[in-house]
């Protein structure tokens, strides 16, 4: 009898995600019977979205080896008090790659004055060339697998990177700090910062009006991380008074951001719509096919969470 995989994603993901899904089983060397729906008692393995097909009750699953995430952020989940099964969130190629992008392209962007050269073709030949990358310090809040790529990314691109961790860290070529003395360290000195922290309550508006205080004055922030990290307030405040000279945004508390919300209208602020690192079911399907073949073979899981840290 083949194992039951119940893809509990929503039924509008399933047309991108069933070849991919098929495809990847099969490449994996993996034979099991991939479904939309059963009986909760004959399910392995759950493939997880939130807002998916399955019942936020996961009590009745009781043979499911893991529940498989499809996001990398699971704060819509890890505290269900009904998930007894390992929970596994996802970490793929295409995700990291799309965060690289998102992340070296807006940094790069406000590192060069893009907006400024822009808004300002008015004839008038002003030549003043922007600071070297290597003359603009970027702290990345958050090194785990995201994090960790875009520092050593945005290293690669000359700029000085200083890393911060709730934990002590180790990345070659990255300046790593931890603790609430590391965090005061690095956003002193940081003229561009970048925040991949997980929704916890350990990093619920992490950015507010005393960490933003210590930025040098017309620092920049770049959050793709979780809308939880900013304390909005704090953050108005600060781009009105010149202590933040530009925000760019692609994740909110609520969204979509509403169209009456500050930010659309602020003329230091982007907001752009969560689509700084999406999963692709080319690239991520591989990832669901391999943790299944680990749990069959009573191997480790990939990208286990860990329940009391909440990621």
């Amino acid at each position: 009898m083949n194992p039951v995989v119940l893809f509990a994603a929503g039924a509008a993901r399933w047309p991108q995600w069933e070849g991919p899904l098929r495809a990847a089983l099969k490449a994996a060397g993996v034979k099991a019977d991939l479904v939309t729906s059963a009986a909760p008692d004959t399910v392995d393995f759950i493939i997880y979205a939130p807002g998916g097909d399955t019942p936020p009750d996961f009590t009745a699953f009781t043979r499911c080896r893991a529940v498989l995430g499809l996001w990398a952020g699971v704060e819509r989940i890890v505290s269900n008090p009904t998930l007894t099964q390992p929970l596994c969130r996802m970490v793929d190629p295409g995700l990291t790659q799309g965060m690289v992008d998102y992340v070296c392209g807006h940094a790069l962007r406000l590192h060069l004055g893009l907006d400024a050269l822009v808004a300002g073709q008015d004839g008038r030949w002003n030549h003043e060339p922007p600071p070297l990358s290597s003359e603009r310090p970027v702290a990345v809040l958050g090194l785990g697998a995201l994090g960790a790529a875009c520092a050593r990314a945005l290293a690669g691109l000359g700029f000085p990177v200083m890393g911060w961790s709730r934990r002590p860290k180790t990345l070659p070529g990255i300046e790593c700090h931890h603790g609430q003395a590391g965090l005061r360290a690095v956003l002193e000195r940081a003229q561009i910062v970048v925040t991949l922290l997980p929704a916890t309550a350990a990093t619920e508006n992490l950015l507010n009006a005393k960490t933003l205080a210590r930025l040098p004055h017309g620092a920049a922030i770049i959050n793709p991380g979780r809308g939880t990290l900013i304390d909005d307030e704090a953050l108005l405040a600060a781009l009105a008074s010149g202590r933040v000279g530009q925000a760019t945004l692609d994740v909110f508390r609520i969204e979509p951001l509403p169209a009456d919300h500050p930010y659309w209208a602020h003329p230091r602020v982007t907001v752009t719509p969560h689509i700084a690192a999406e999963t692709r079911p080319a690239t991520a399907a591989p990832v669901i096919a391999e943790n299944i073949r680990r749990g069959l073979a009573g191997e480790p899981l990939l990208h286990l969470v860990d329940r009391q840290a909440g990621y």
